[in-house]
Order: C-alpha cells, then structure tokens, then sequence
C-alpha cells in the first residue's frame, strides 16, 4: 500500500515539475524576446525548477504562474506566443512599454484571465478573435497601441456573456464603431473606443 502511495507522489510531483518548467520556459521565450536595458528580467533564471522566484512574477500555492507584471519596464521587442501556454494566468499586465508587433493568437488560451494590460505599447495588426475565449476577463487595456481593423464579434461577445467591465481600444487605428444599447447589453460595460483630443 505504501509503495502505491509512494509512486502516485512521485507522479504527481513530476507532472508538477513539467509544467513549472513549461511556463518558465514560456517566459524564457518572452525575455529572449525583450530588449531590457535596465535589467528588469535579470533575475529570470531558466535553469530554475520554476519561475516562481522571479521578480514581477507571481505562482499559487501549486506553483503555477498566475501574475506577470512587467508595466513601465522600458522593455522593448515582441510578444512570445508561448505566453499561451501559462494555462493558469489571471494577470498579464506589460503596460507602458515600447512593445511592437501583433498581439499573439496564442493568448485567446489564457481562459482563466481576468485583467489584460498592454496599453501604451506599439502594438500592431488586429485584434485577434482568439481573445472572445477570454470569458474571465474583466478588464481589456488595449489603448494607445496602433492596433488596426475592426473590434472581432468575438471579443465584443464578452460583453454579453462573458464578465467583461472595461474594454479600453482608444488611440489605435481601428474602424467601426460598437454602439451601446440596454437591448444588446452593451451599457453594463465600459467600452472606450475615441481618441483623445
């Protein structure tokens, strides 16, 4: 009986170890992505059993990353789409940076979601449909980038049914406009699409 439990602790414990080196790796791939002049990712060691030790990330209690808050890092460079294999991340928070390029598809598999921050980068391209999987998101901080197209139905289908408070799209380049109206549900959340005057 003991050997039983013995072996079903080992077990656990490296699919514990397998995942927390799939998301440090995850991140490795998003500072090897980064320009970082001032060191901000210094402490993102790779060869750790896991990135919970790094500074501007944050694990629960199984060691799973569930926070990364890099705002007003001075980083620089493009989004890893790996950042889509941190299955249990709520916070994603990259604000005030110099980040460039398309925001990955990959991040419509971050389900657990709840506030997503990449306001006042250089993102471009469009919003990708991916992100209408984000049914826990509250808060979608995608301001001042220069972001291109039209908002997808699938992102704004979070306001109906997903727990969507604030979408924030001003200054970009995008088109359309998303009208509110008590019928459709969309005055229960803040939708922020002018551009500052």
């Amino acid at each position: 009986m003991r050997f039983i439990a013995l072996v079903f602790l080992v077990g656990a414990l490296a699919i514990i170890a397998v995942e927390c080196n799939s998301e440090g790796d995850a991140l490795n791939v998003f500072k090897l992505n980064m320009v970082d002049p001032n060191n901000v990712l210094q402490s993102w060691d790779p060869t750790l059993i896991n990135p919970c030790t790094w500074l501007h990330v944050t694990c629960n209690s199984q060691n799973s990353v569930v926070r990364v808050e890099l705002g007003n890092a001075n980083l620089s460079g493009t989004l890893a789409p790996q950042l889509g294999m941190l299955s249990n991340l709520q916070y994603l928070q990259i604000q005030n940076n110099s980040i460039s390029g398309a925001i990955p598809i990959e991040l419509g598999n971050l389900t657990k979601l709840v506030s997503l921050g990449l306001q006042n980068n250089k993102l471009s391209g469009h919003i990708p449909s991916s992100l209408g999987n984000l049914k826990s998101l509250c808060w979608m901080r995608l301001d001042n980038n220069k972001l291109s197209g039209e908002i997808p139905i699938s992102v704004l289908k979070l306001v109906l049914w997903g727990n969507l408070e604030l979408m924030n799209v001003s200054d970009n380049k995008l088109a359309g406009t998303v009208h509110r109206s008590n019928k459709t549900g969309f005055a229960i959340t803040t939708i922020v699409q002018d551009v500052k005057a």
